[in-house]
C-alpha cells in the first residue's frame, strides 16, 4: 500500500499539448504576356472588370483570367489595354474550352469611367457559353502483357473489366478537361495498383464535335510486363536483425503484384513499434518474376516514456505513465510497463512480448495488480499470463494460462478467491475503415475453463461473445467543394454480448471471472460498473438502487444489447465532421439465466470525426434509476 501511494505522488505530471498547422498556397504560372502587375497598388486601378454570365462560369473566370493580373498597373495607357482585351478572348475560350463549352458567345466592351475614384476604365465581359460538350463515345483499350493475359487467366479480366467498368466518365455525362484528367489518371490506377506496376497511358484522345456538342473518348493503357512479388530486401536496422521485419511484412514472395498488398505490408511493420519509418517499394529494375521488394527502415528508439492525462464520465480525470523497452537484455524480449490512476480504479502492470515467428505468433507473458472502487466495493485483483498470440490483418487468435485472484469488501462483504484457468480468444474484425467504420462487423469469442484454487477446488467454463455490425442507410452527397466530391451516409449500429460461467452453485470464483456492465461502452444512461447481482436476493440489480438489499457485485451471466443509428450532419449545404445519434442500450447481470432483467438507457449523442478518433458525446437516461447522465468517449475498438 505504501508503494501504491508513493506512484500516486509521482502520477501527478505535467501533459505538454503541442499543435501546429501548416498552410499552403499556389500561385498562378508565368504570364504569356509582357508586363506583370507591381507589387503595390499605387492610384487608381487601371480597369476594374465585370463578367455577365451564369455564376459558375463567372467565378471561374474571376479565378484565373490572366487579364486580371494587369488592373493595378497605373501606367496601363489605352492602347496597350485594347492590345490585352484581344488575347483576354482567346485566354476566356481556352478556359470555357477546359469546362466543356467549345461554342462560347464572347463580346468585350470598353468604357471610360472617369467620375470613379476607384478606376479609370471598365471592362465588361458578356458571356453566352452556350451547350456544353457531353460525352458520346468512350473506347478504353489495352495492350501489353495485360492484353494477351486477359483471355486465360480470370483475375487479369476482372482487372480489365473493372478499369472499364468503374470508369468515371460514362456517356451522356458533360465534358471537362479536370474530369478528363481525373478520369485518365483513375483508370491507370486501376491497371499499376495490380500485376502491371510500370504501366503507363500510351494513347489518349478527346475529339470534339462542336456540330453535334458531343466529345469521343479515347484512352489506350500499355500494361507493360506483370510483375511478381520476389525476395524481400533490408536496410537500416542496426539493432534487430533483417529477419524481424520480413516476418512482420509477410510479403506474399511469389504471388502477383499488388498495391495494397503493399501497402498493407509497410503498415504491419510501422505499427510494430520497433520503428519510427518504413519506406517499402518494388524494384522494377529487375526480373520482373521475381521482382525485390525494398524495405527502408528507422529504428525507433530502444526506451520511451509517455505520459498521458485524460477525463472519461465513468471514471473521471486520469494519469498514466508507460514506459517500453524494446529489446530487453539477454532475452531480446519488449517490454511495456503502465501505471494509471483515475477516480475508481488504479492498476500498475507489465507485458513481456517475444518478437514474432515465421507464421506471426509470439511469446506473451504479463502481470497486473488492479485496485476497483465501485458502489461501495473496493476489489483488489492480481492477475498472472502466459500464453501466445498471433495477430493478422483481420482475426487475432490467442491461447494462454492465467492465474486470477481477487478480494472483494463492502458493508457485510468480504470474500477472497483465486482460479486457474486456460483459455483460447479469436476475434476477427471486417470494417471497410478504420478508425470511422461505416460497414462491416466484427465478432469476438473467449472460451476458458479451470478450476478455483484453496481448500475447495470447483471446476468451472466461462465463455464471452462480442458482435458488432455496421449497416449504411442512404448517403448524405456534396459534390460543390473546393476538395472535390464528398459523400458519407449515415449507419445503423447493432451491438450484442453475453457471457457465462458454469459452475457449482457454491463454488467460491473470483469476480475478475465473472461479469459487471454498465457505463460509457456498454449501457448508456448508468454508471461504469453499475449493473450486476444484489448481494442479498442474487437478482440483477443496479447500483445506486439496491439499497437495503446491498451493493451490486459481479454475477455469473451477462447479457447486453444495442441499437444505435448515426447520420452526418451538413450545414448551409455542406457536410461537417459532426454525426448525430439515437440509440437504446440493454444489460443485465444475474448468476440465474431466469434472473436477468433488462436495464434500459434510451439517448441521443454527437459523434465527432476528431484526428485523433471518434470523440462520442452521448446524453442517456437510465429508465431503472430515472436520471440523466453524460458519456464521453474516444476512439473506435473491438
Amino acid at each position: 500500500m505504501l508503494l501504491w501511494r508513493w506512484f500516486c505522488a509521482l502520477a501527478v505530471l505535467p501533459a505538454l499539448f503541442m499543435f501546429s498547422g501548416c498552410a499552403t498556397g499556389s500561385s498562378p504560372g508565368p504570364s504569356p504576356f509582357s508586363r506583370a502587375a507591381p507589387a503595390e497598388k499605387n492610384g487608381p486601378a487601371a480597369f476594374t472588370l465585370e463578367i455577365k454570365s451564369p455564376r459558375p462560369v463567372e467565378q471561374y473566370l474571376l479565378r484565373h483570367l490572366e487579364l486580371l493580373r494587369y488592373r493595378e498597373l497605373s501606367d496601363l495607357d489605352t492602347s496597350e489595354l485594347n492590345r490585352l482585351l484581344t488575347a483576354a478572348e482567346a485566354n476566356a475560350r481556352d478556359l470555357l474550352g477546359t469546362l466543356g463549352y467549345f461554342s462560347p458567345s464572347i463580346a468585350i466592351e470598353l468604357l471610360d469611367t472617369p467620375a470613379d475614384a476607384a478606376s479609370l476604365r471598365k471592362v465588361i465581359m458578356t458571356v453566352e457559353p452556350g451547350l456544353p460538350v457531353r460525352i458520346g463515345s468512350v473506347d478504353i483499350s489495352f495492350e501489353g502483357e495485360i492484353s494477351a493475359n486477359a483471355a486465360s487467366n480470370p483475375a487479369v479480366a476482372t482487372q480489365t473489366a473493372n478499369i472499364r467498368g468503374l470508369w468515371p466518365l460514362p456517356p451522356g455525362r458533360p465534358f471537362t478537361q479536370a474530369e478528363w484528367d481525373d478520369a485518365k489518371s483513375f483508370a491507370l490506377r486501376g491497371l499499376t495498383s495490380q500485376r502491371y506496376p510500370t504501366g503507363q497511358i500510351s494513347d489518349s484522345r478527346a475529339d470534339i464535335d462542336t456540330d453535334t456538342q458531343s466529345a469521343s473518348l479515347t484512352l489506350k493503357l500499355d500494361s507493360g510486363p506483370a510483375y511478381r512479388f520476389g525476395p524481400v530486401q533490408v536496410s537500416g536496422t542496426q539493432h534487430y536483425p533483417p529477419e524481424l521485419v520480413t516476418r512482420l511484412a509477410q510479403v506474399p514472395t511469389g504471388a502477383d503484384y499488388d498495391q495494397q498488398r503493399l501497402l498493407e505490408a509497410q503498415q504491419r511493420v510501422a505499427d510494430s513499434g520497433y520503428f519510427d519509418s518504413v519506406f517499402m517499394a518494388l524494384d522494377t529494375a529487375g526480373n520482373p518474376q521475381a521482382a525485390p521488394v525494398t524495405v527502408q527502415v528507422r529504428e525507433a528508439k530502444l526506451q520511451k516514456i509517455v505520459l498521458g492525462v485524460g477525463i472519461s464520465t465513468d471514471g473521471g480525470p486520469r494519469l498514466s505513465v508507460e514506459h517500453t523497452h524494446h529489446l530487453l537484455p539477454v532475452i531480446g524480449w519488449r517490454a511495456v510497463s503502465k501505471a494509471s490512476v483515475d477516480r475508481q480504479s488504479q492498476s500498475i502492470g507489465s507485458e513481456l512480448t517475444a518478437q514474432p515467428d515465421a507464421d506471426y505468433w509470439r511469446w506473451v507473458t504479463s502481470a497486473l495488480l488492479e485496485r476497483k472502487d465501485t458502489n461501495a466495493v473496493v476489489t483488489n485483483s492480481q492477475r498472472l499470463r502466459l500464453g501466445r498470440t498471433q495477430t493478422g490483418e483481420r482475426i487475432d487468435r490467442s491461447y494462454f494460462l492465467q492465474y486470477d485472484q481477487a478480494r472483494d469488501r463492502g458493508v457485510a462483504l468480504d470474500t477472497q478467491a483465486s482460479s486457474i484457468t486456460a483459455n483460447y480468444a479469436w476475434t476477427r474484425r471486417n470494417f471497410d475503415a478504420l478508425p470511422f467504420p461505416t460497414r462491416g462487423h466484427g465478432l469476438s469469442l473467449e472460451l476458458g475453463g479451470g478450476t478455483t484454487l484453496g481448500s475447495q477446488r470447483d471446476p468451472f467454463l466461462r465463455t464471452r461473445v462480442n458482435w458488432l455490425g455496421l449497416w449504411p442507410t442512404g448517403t448524405v452527397t456534396q459534390a460543390e467543394q473546393a476538395d472535390g466530391l464528398r459523400v458519407r451516409g449515415g449507419r445503423l449500429a447493432l451491438r450484442a454480448e453475453g457471457g457465462a460461467v458454469l459452475a457449482r452453485e457454491g463454488a467460491n470464483l473470483p469476480s475478475t471471472q465473472l461479469f459487471l456492465t454498465g457505463g460509457d461502452n456498454t449501457v448508456r444512461g448508468y454508471g461504469y460498473r453499475d449493473i450486476g447481482v444484489n448481494t442479498a436476493s442474487g437478482a440483477s440489480t443496479v447500483g445506486g438502487a439496491a439499497g437495503a438489499k446491498g451493493a451490486p457485485v459481479a454475477g455469473r451471466y451477462l447479457a447486453v444489447g444495442s441499437v444505435e443509428y448515426q447520420h452526418p450532419i451538413t450545414w448551409q449545404g455542406r457536410l461537417t465532421d459532426w454525426e448525430t445519434a439515437v440509440f437504446v442500450d440493454a444489460g443485465s447481470v444475474a448468476d440465474k439465466p431466469a434472473d436477468l432483467k433488462a436495464k434500459v438507457g434510451v439517448g441521443v449523442g454527437a459523434r465527432w470525426r476528431s484526428p485523433v478518433g471518434p470523440l462520442n458525446i452521448d446524453l442517456a437516461y437510465g429508465v431503472a434509476v430515472k436520471r440523466l447522465r453524460l458519456h464521453l468517449s474516444v476512439g473506435f475498438s473491438f
